[in-house]
C-alpha cells in the first residue's frame, strides 16, 4: 500500500475572533489541518505517515489526536523533543487579516534525522508551518535522493520571527535555489508578491519559477480562487479557477490554506491534472473555512470525500 509521508509541525492554537464575535478557541493546529484533510479526502488506498516533532508538553494531546485518524498507519516519525511546543496566537482584526505571534522552540529536521524513514515513503509533503521544518541544504539532498514526488506549502518560510514572536513576510533570497527542491509548490499570492523583484511582475516570477524549478507552481488568492502554473513541451501553461459559493457561514479561515494543500496534493496524486486539482482544493478548503479548528475537521470533511474518486 503506498505511503504519503507528510512533514509539518503540530501547533497549539490560540484563535481570536474579531468583534462581533470577540471570541476564543484553543486547538490544535498547524500540520493538524493538513492531517485532518489527507483523512477525509487522500488518495484511494495511500497510508499517510507523518513527520513531526512535538514538544513534550504536548505529546499526549498529539497522541490523541494522531490516534483518531485511521490513515496514519505508524507514529514512527513522531518525535519527542525537550523544548517546549509551538503556540501561535491568532488575532483577526477582519478576514482574512490576521497577526500572528509565535512562542515555543521545537526544532527543525536534519538530513539524517530524515533519510531513512522518508525513503519508504511514495511521495511527501512538506508543508512549512514554522518556516524551519527543513533547512535549504536538507531540502537539497530530498531532492537529490527521494524519488517520489514531493509537494510543499513554502507559505512559513517567508515569515521571520521578531522578539516578541510576532511574524511578517520577508524576502526570500534563496527562493532560486528553493524552488529547485520541489516537484510542485503552493504559496499564495501576497508570498508571490513578496517573491517577485522589484522589475518584474508576479505572473512573470510564476512562469519563471515553473521553467527552472518545480514543475507546477499553485496560487491561492483566497476569495479569488486561485491560479495555476505548470510546465509542458510545449512552454508554460496555466489558468484560473474562481471559488464556489459556499452555503454555510464562514466560520474561520484559519488552516484554510493547509486543507487546500492537502487536498490539491491527493488530487494529483490521483492523476488529476493541476486546474481540476486546484479546483478540488477550492471545494474542500471552502468548507474547512465553515468549520473552527481541527476537532471534528475530518468528519466534517467527508462530505467531499467522493469528489473526484479519492476514497
Amino acid at each position: 500500500m503506498p505511503r504519503l509521508g507528510v512533514l509539518g509541525t503540530l501547533v497549539l492554537d490560540t484563535i481570536h475572533r474579531p468583534a462581533p464575535a470577540d471570541d476564543v478557541l484553543t486547538d490544535l493546529g498547524g500540520i493538524a489541518y493538513s492531517l485532518a484533510a489527507l483523512e477525509a479526502v487522500a488518495p484511494i488506498g495511500w497510508n499517510v505517515f507523518p513527520f513531526i516533532k512535538v514538544g513534550a508538553d504536548l505529546r499526549p494531546e498529539a497522541d490523541a489526536f494522531l490516534d483518531g485518524l485511521e490513515r496514519v498507519e505508524s507514529l514512527d516519525g513522531v518525535l519527542t523533543v525537550p523544548e517546549p511546543n509551538n503556540r501561535v496566537d491568532l488575532f483577526y482584526s477582519s478576514k482574512p487579516r490576521r497577526c500572528e505571534k509565535l512562542t515555543g522552540g521545537v526544532p527543525g529536521w536534519t538530513w539524517s534525522e530524515l533519510a531513512g524513514a522518508v525513503s519508504s515513503c511514495d511521495a511527501l509533503i512538506v508543508n512549512f508551518i514554522a518556516g524551519w521544518e527543513i533547512d535549504l541544504e536538507t531540502a537539497g539532498r530530498l531532492h537529490s535522493v527521494f524519488r517520489g514526488p514531493v509537494y510543499a506549502d513554502i507559505h512559513s518560510l517567508l515569515l521571520s520571527l521578531g522578539p516578541d514572536g510576532v511574524r511578517s513576510l520577508q524576502p526570500l533570497p534563496e527562493w532560486p535555489a528553493w524552488r529547485r527542491c520541489f516537484d510542485f509548490v503552493q504559496m499564495n499570492e501576497e508570498e508571490l508578491n513578496t517573491l517577485a523583484e522589484a522589475d518584474r511582475e508576479p505572473s512573470e516570477e510564476a512562469r519563471d519559477s515553473v521553467v527552472n524549478g518545480p514543475e507546477t507552481l499553485f496560487v491561492t488568492r483566497g476569495a479569488a480562487g486561485s491560479r495555476w502554473y505548470t510546465r509542458t513541451s510545449d512552454g508554460v501553461q496555466e489558468g484560473e479557477v474562481a471559488t464556489e459559493p459556499v452555503a454555510a457561514e464562514l466560520a474561520d479561515p484559519t488552516g484554510c490554506g493547509d486543507v487546500w494543500g492537502a487536498a490539491c496534493a491527493s488530487s494529483l496524486l490521483a492523476g488529476v491534472f493541476a486546474a481540476a486539482a486546484a479546483g478540488r482544493a477550492i471545494r474542500i478548503a471552502g468548507l474547512a473555512a465553515t468549520h473552527r479548528g481541527t476537532t471534528g475537521l475530518a468528519a466534517a470533511l467527508m462530505s467531499v470525500a467522493d469528489s473526484g474518486g479519492q476514497r
